[in-house]
């Protein structure tokens, strides 16, 4: 078991602020940019970059009600027929999301030191631990960590889990094998930080497998007729305000390129959501007659056809350099 020790950011954990030549400026992978006015936002990327640097105490409350809104509703809590009922959440979460399993590659992982950053209610973790990897779990939500725990101890194992930022990791330079971060890092105010803080704790030559939000998406779009179009929102507007936690954001993949300069061998999947598809079930704030209608009549087969390019899952993996 990995004893986390607390520690200041080393110095190879200087922030990535490499310039994407299609942007205009260049994204800082912090959030979306107010003054662009544009449907989609991508010249100018809704961004909250200045005002969070000029602000922290605003900075610090998103992420309090980031925390708030995943203790409220841990990750995957609508799938959980009753209490406890584990068991299916997993049959939920991979048969709506398949392409996991290969992704994170959880078999490959037997010895290795492995940091899951956002374990939710601990579903990927738990594949760590009976894939016997040395696993070590952080969340930002207490709830979510006491759910993951739960979940792990009814499967007989002793799980490796603690609160911590994203953005500030307890744990030394160079520790582990691999970072899994799966449909997090853009939940946070400073995505760029979350991503330096990866390569930091990773040890040289280890790898990053991370899920990020991709703009466009048609997620977000579907979200833009709802709920930003009358207001004149962009759909990155739309997006950091209503899917899921506040201040979500959502990436090109040049801007996540930009970010992840400082790795190598880094290669993108883009894939489909269950949002994008309409196979999730619903939230209460979509539960009503003419959505229900909408889930049933939603033209998957045309959309999986022709609408590639909008998925809403980016699948990324990156090494650190051995130098």
């Amino acid at each position: 078991m990995i004893r986390p020790t607390p520690t200041a950011r080393g110095s190879g954990s200087g922030k990535v602020m490499a310039s994407v030549a299609a942007l205009s400026p260049p994204y800082s992978g912090r959030g979306p940019d107010t003054s662009d006015t544009r449907l989609f936002g991508t010249t100018a990327p809704f961004s909250y970059g200045g005002i969070l640097s000029a602000m922290p105490a605003r900075g610090a409350a998103l992420k309090k009600e980031v925390r708030d809104f995943w203790n409220a509703d841990p990750c995957g809590t609508r799938y959980l027929e009753k209490p406890n009922d584990f068991a299916a959440h997993s049959r939920a979460r991979y048969q709506l999301e398949p392409f996991i399993p290969g992704f994170a590659q959880f078999v490959s992982a037997r010895g290795k030191r492995v940091l899951e950053i956002g374990v939710g209610m601990g579903c990927d973790y738990l594949e760590w631990l009976k894939a016997r990897a040395v696993a070590t779990g952080v969340d930002l939500s207490p709830a979510s960590i006491n759910q993951a725990r739960r979940r792990c101890e009814l499967a007989g194992y002793q799980p490796d889990l603690e609160v911590a930022d994203a953005e500030r990791l307890p744990f030394e330079t160079n520790t582990f094998d691999l970072v899994y971060s799966y449909g997090v890092m853009h939940h946070s105010a400073d995505t760029q930080r979350c991503i330096d803080e990866a390569w930091r704790v990773l040890k040289p030559g280890g790898e990053a497998r991370l899920m990020l939000y991709h703009h466009p998406s048609l997620t977000g779009l579907m979200l833009w007729l709802r709920f930003g179009m009358l207001p004149r929102k962009t759909v990155r507007q739309t997006v950091y305000q209503h899917l899921e936690s506040p201040g979500t954001q959502s990436f090109t993949q040049p801007e996540v390129r930009s970010m992840l300069s400082r790795f190598e061998e880094t290669s993108i999947q883009q894939v489909f959501s269950p949002g994008d598809l309409l196979l999730h079930k619903a939230s209460a704030r979509f539960s009503g007659p003419f959505y229900r209608a909408l889930w049933k009549l939603y033209p998957r087969f045309l959309v999986r056809a022709f609408a590639k390019n909008l998925g809403l899952f980016l699948l990324i993996s990156a090494r650190k350099p051995l130098q």
